[in-house]
């Protein structure tokens, strides 16, 4: 079942002081089933940023659909638009976008907070997710007195309290230190394993070489995707490697 869908997805960028167009994106088309890890990967400039701020409701399309679980996303009104994010969709970001003011307790039922959830239903939700993810005797202190690694696990707390239909994450492991990043990747399979559909944007080789499925973009198109089947990490690994090393010469390696 497709929890997520692209169709003919474009976006092009005007300038307003000029002629110039820029496209950013150029008929994207996939879909990611429920419950599936995608990781999307490309060069800095190749659209995936735009991608993932399509998927994020953060910016409209040109032309084209991103159909979440059978509803267009991209005609929300704009006072739509917040509530969705919240009640829909969770969000892991490289800086972590914590707010130094509250306690991670705070940041993570923040969302809660905004939907008028009851305080127990609260403290229902937060106590699993903070034990899964190893955060119990942090939830007191403030961002700024935790590692970067646990600051990551807290906005992933932060991302799966509400229990969205699909986690965007933006770079999640570009702050962290080698440690960091495998514990995140563990925790992200961890959660994937459990039926979390995550998509993935980075990087890292190493971080994508986790996901069930790599897509790669170029030029605003999906270039290719590599599925993991039975692959082990090592495996998948170099051929992302390859695949990568195919796409900065110039291949004509297509889906």
């Amino acid at each position: 079942m497709n929890i997520l869908e692209t169709k003919n997805l474009k976006k092009i960028y005007s300038s307003r002081f000029s002629n110039v167009q820029v496209q950013a994106l150029e008929n994207v088309n996939f879909s990611v089933e429920k419950g599936e890890f995608v990781a999307i990967m490309g060069e800095s400039g190749s659209g995936k940023t735009t991608l993932l701020n399509l998927l994020a409701t953060l910016d409209k399309p040109t032309s084209g659909k991103v159909i979440l679980n059978g509803k267009d996303i991209t005609h929300l009104s704009s006072k739509e638009v917040s509530s969705f994010r919240r009640n829909h969709l969770g969000f892991v970001f490289q800086d972590f976008n914590l707010l130094d003011t509250f306690s991670n307790r705070d940041n993570i039922l923040l969302p809660l907070v905004l939907n008028g959830t009851s305080v127990s239903e609260m403290e229902q939700r937060l106590n699993p997710i903070a034990t899964s993810l190893g955060i119990i005797s942090l939830l007191n202190k403030f961002p700024y007195e935790i590692s970067g690694g646990q600051k990551q696990r807290v906005a992933l707390a932060r991302a799966l309290i509400t229990h969205p239909e699909l986690i965007l994450a933006d770079e999640p492991t570009g702050a962290l230190d080698s440690k960091s990043t495998k514990d995140l990747l563990d925790l992200l399979t961890q959660i994937h394993e459990n039926g979390q559909t995550i998509l993935m944007v980075t990087h890292s080789t190493l971080a994508a070489s986790y996901a069930s499925r790599v897509l790669f973009i170029r030029d605003g198109v999906v270039f290719h995707q590599i599925y993991k089947g039975k692959k082990t990490k090592e495996e998948m690994y170099q051929q992302i490697s390859d695949t990568l090393t195919v796409m900065s010469t110039g291949g004509a390696f297509h889906v």
